[in-house]
């Protein structure tokens, strides 16, 4: 996303209750290539704490929740899964809303790192092995 696209969701956008975890709540969209919708609720990890502590220690993510990490300005991406006890898919999102890559399927407390390949404006996490269920693919646009 966009630093002015992020800041109209702080501003604007429809918010739900706050997560269990204290974060705010967000609806999500991924548009595929071909038109198709993909609708989620993700949590947003906003602050520095927040985003060091994203899923960690959750032992379910439903189907239709993610968390997102903005990242303002756009920079290049690494996490791991430390302290993550459900394998994850992180989706790489360029300041333009477009997907630059997926790591699928990123494999539970593991310390190696997951970088993204260029520099982004925020990081989708969904439960894993969704991307591929879904068909959502580098290329398809994510709004929030």
């Amino acid at each position: 996303m966009s630093a002015a696209a992020c800041q109209a969701n702080q501003s604007g956008g429809p918010q739900l209750e706050r997560s269990a975890a204290g974060l705010e709540q967000v609806p999500l969209t991924i548009r595929s290539a071909g038109g198709k919708e993909h609708r989620f609720t993700v949590e947003v990890a906003r602050t520095q704490d927040e985003q060091a502590q994203g899923l960690m220690n959750r032992d379910t993510l439903a189907p239709d929740r993610g968390m997102i990490f903005p990242h303002v300005p756009p920079r290049p991406a690494s996490f791991w899964m430390k302290n993550t006890l459900i394998p994850l898919d992180m989706i790489f999102i360029r300041p333009d809303g477009t997907i630059s890559s997926i790591a699928e399927n990123t494999v539970p407390l593991s310390l190696e790192p997951v970088t993204s390949l260029e520099s982004v404006g925020a990081v989708l996490e969904l439960a894993g092995g969704r991307s591929s269920q879904l068909g959502i693919k580098a290329g398809d646009t994510v709004k929030w």
